[in-house]
């Protein structure tokens, strides 16, 4: 008879209030498991256990303690605080797993063993096995997942050599949760894909039913590149300066038409004042997937105008960024073509064909160099260095996720101030 999967919901946050009144949410959408997060147990300590097992009677807690040392003693601070079961890191040594097993056993819980970090975590999960704990959890980090490590290729390799019930963990969606059923966990743990939806409860059903139903699992993996698209298509420009310590955005470049969005990879173009011949030509080397990059060095004569645009729709150029001025405004607006620009100007200059297409430029203060990834909305342009571009994009749809939940914390009638608790991270 098949096993129904277990969800499992990580309250990686830091107030408890928020905490519990999420994970109701998540239970109402079908989780089995509430964890109290890492870092949900640094900021309220076992107080945190205490109040999920107080107001969530009859759900299985998970104290997601990553012990290193003392096993015995925080496995016992776990207990008694009301956990079922308590989880620690593979790293530990192997005294500090068999004693944390002992003191499971004394007090009635389970131990669940994270292989974060573990150097061999293929060997590293036969050996606990073998010392006795009750399940592995195969966990690809939030920083590693930014640079395009998976779960689901650990998971795999972790079912083959293992008896005991395995967890997926890190990233987890409802796609991924389905691939991790399919290959072999019994258990998906999720955390910012329901914990920072502005619809937790929506957000764990859909997770509930594609576990439920895998039928077509493990068939429809993205590539990198095209996950990292995606999600560059669905953040803010705004999403992505967070995710940079807010840097990369230009200065002074808005978009012509309102509404209008890029994403692509940079074709750069240095120019001098006036002398459009280059950033003609640039058009001939860039197509779909490219965003033409401008240097011009004027804010009175331009070098782009209705003629160059239409040349760019022709060839499926996904937009133009000009530190200069640009013309033919309204040409643009009838074409519906993103032009982001720092001026506009009705003056043209000549082609005197001085300039370099795809050398490393300065565009709004920000260098550019071939290749760099270019997003841009109402809010302006951010560059993104091409070698950190698909960790960015991870990074600002985590950005992306928690404001959304936040918005609908605001939108139930809390101020910016209560949600944040501002007031309890100041300094006395």
């Amino acid at each position: 008879m098949d096993i129904r999967p277990i969800l499992q919901v990580a309250l990686d946050l830091l107030e408890i209030d928020r905490a519990v009144e999420i994970a109701k949410e998540a239970i109402a959408g079908g989780a089995d498991w509430i964890e109290a997060g890492t870092p949900l147990i640094k900021s309220e300590g076992m107080d945190a256990v205490r109040e999920l097992r107080r107001t969530l009677p009859g759900v299985r807690i998970v104290a997601d303690m990553k012990t290193v040392d003392t096993g015995a003693m925080e496995v016992e601070m776990a207990a008694k605080a009301g956990a079922d079961i308590v989880a620690l890191l593979a790293i530990s040594d192997d005294s500090t797993i068999q004693d944390a097993i002992r003191a499971a056993r004394k007090y009635g819980v389970e131990i669940m063993v994270d292989l974060l970090s573990a150097p061999d975590p293929v060997k590293r999960a036969r050996e606990l096995e073998e010392l006795g704990v009750d399940y592995i959890c195969v966990h690809v980090g939030i920083d590693q997942q930014m640079v395009g490590k998976s779960t689901i290729d650990l998971l795999r390799e972790v079912v083959q050599v293992v008896s005991i019930p395995v967890a997926a963990a890190g990233g987890i969606d409802a796609s991924s949760g389905k691939d991790a059923i399919f290959y072999g966990a019994s258990i998906v743990i999720v955390g910012g894909n329901i914990t920072r939806s502005a619809d937790v409860t929506g957000s764990a059903r859909r997770i509930r039913e594609a576990i439920d139903h895998v039928e077509g699992a493990g068939t429809s993996r993205r590539s990198l590149e095209e996950e990292m698209i995606s999600i560059f298509r669905e953040v803010s420009t705004p999403n992505i300066t967070d995710a940079m310590h807010r840097k990369g955005a230009m200065r002074d470049i808005l978009p012509i038409i309102p509404g209008t969005k890029i994403v692509g990879t940079a074709i750069t173009v240095q120019t001098f004042e006036g002398d459009w011949a280059k950033t003609v030509e640039a058009i001939d080397e860039a197509g779909p997937g490219k965003v033409i990059v401008i240097y011009n060095g004027s804010r009175y004569v331009a070098p782009w105008g209705g003629l160059a645009t239409l040349s760019c729709m022709q060839k499926g150029v996904e937009g133009v960024v000009i530190d200069g001025a640009v013309r033919d405004v309204d040409e643009i607006r009838r074409l519906n073509y993103p032009v982001f620009a720092s001026a506009i100007a009705p003056t043209a200059g000549e082609p005197k064909g001085m300039g370099e297409i795809n050398v490393e430029i300065v565009c709004g203060g920000q260098v550019v160099r071939p290749g760099d990834y270019i997003v841009g909305d109402d809010c302006g342009v951010v560059v993104i260095p091409k070698e950190r571009a698909y960790e960015i994009a991870r990074r600002a749809k985590e950005v992306e996720k928690n404001e959304s939940r936040l918005f609908e914390e605001i939108r139930r009638g809390r101020t910016l101030s209560e949600v944040a608790k501002l007031k309890k991270w100041e300094k006395l």
